[in-house]
């Protein structure tokens, strides 16, 4: 893997300094009282061989550190809350390296520092933050979207960062990209020749958000659930606390770590303290049309206290 000069960037409430082109971040040091993080190349496959066998799969966790092996691409250690060291296995991989850098490794060292990584994406709606989980295929980026669309701010696509200042939840922005399926753009009027692909999902495209991405952290104040089914209706209703729970442990992003890294009570004081403060919603949107539009308007809709505000 060809080095770069030393770049310096700021995502996920951090300072990062590192070794690998980011291109997606935004550049330039901010100061920043979480801290920094360093991205750096080495070779771990010694590490690899010592601390994995059959059991682990392809990561080992540790409360100190957390190592993953991506076959034909890279191993990974994320270490201390403040460290992330690639060992490519073959040349020519940098997408793909960048895709688990911004993915996998920076939601495991959210978890590292205590920040809660959330599975979807959250926009920036009159000063308030709200974000939107569910599973892959649910519509999460799309259903961003066409709050974009309308003039909305992004704060995060796929990991969403909450933690707690002054005993109220807020959401750390990450950085100023989307990620969204061919059929999508195409419902946008978006040409995909515009967007780069991502690697190993031909059909899915890296979008930068340009002058609609919120740079500063803001309170949470409501989580909506999407899930899609046969039929024609949208469906909105609130959950209870204990199902809202349920719902925040299913759609933490990489929750199988959760107890490998001895963090199950905290996850759950955490997601309970979070329940305390905001409002969560389950969302039915019907598989038979594109109903993003639809939804941004029972959204805002609900927000408003049942008055619909374009």
């Amino acid at each position: 893997m060809k080095l770069q000069n030393i770049m310096s960037y700021q995502a996920f409430g951090f300072n990062i300094v590192s070794e690998i082109d980011l291109p997606e971040l935004q550049q330039g040091i901010v100061s920043n009282v979480r801290g920094q993080i360093t991205i750096s190349i080495n070779n771990l496959s010694e590490m690899w061989s010592e601390l994995s066998d059959d059991c682990t799969g392809p990561f080992v966790v540790s409360k100190e550190y957390i190592m993953f092996r991506v076959e034909g691409v890279a191993i990974f250690l994320i270490k201390d809350g403040n460290a992330i060291v690639v060992s490519p296995l073959q040349p020519n991989k940098e997408d793909e390296i960048r895709l688990y850098i911004l993915g996998t490794c920076m939601g495991a060292i959210l978890l590292q520092n205590n920040i809660l990584p959330l599975h979807g994406s959250v926009l920036s709606i009159d000063g308030k933050a709200y974000g939107i989980v569910g599973e892959c295929g649910a519509g999460k980026s799309t259903l961003a979207r066409a709050f974009i669309k309308k003039g909305y701010k992004l704060l995060s696509d796929d990991l969403i960062p909450v933690t707690f200042i002054n005993n109220v939840p807020q959401v750390i922005p990450s950085y100023p990209y989307q990620k969204l399926w061919e059929e999508s753009l195409a419902e946008f009027n978006m040409k995909s020749e515009n967007y780069l692909p991502i690697v190993y999902r031909e059909s899915k495209y890296s979008v930068p958000i340009e002058d609609l991405f919120e740079s500063e952290t803001i309170p949470l104040a409501g989580i909506f659930v999407l899930n899609k089914q046969d039929g024609e209706n949208i469906e909105l209703k609130e959950l209870n606390s204990i199902n809202a729970i349920q719902e925040l442990s299913e759609h933490t992003y990489r929750n199988f770590l959760i107890q490998r890294l001895g963090l199950l009570n905290w996850h759950f004081q955490l997601s309970a303290k979070i329940i305390e403060n905001i409002q969560v919603f389950k969302l039915v949107r019907p598989t038979s049309r594109f109903t993003a539009n639809e939804l941004t308007d029972v959204i805002i809709k609900e927000i408003n206290g049942g008055r619909l505000n374009e």
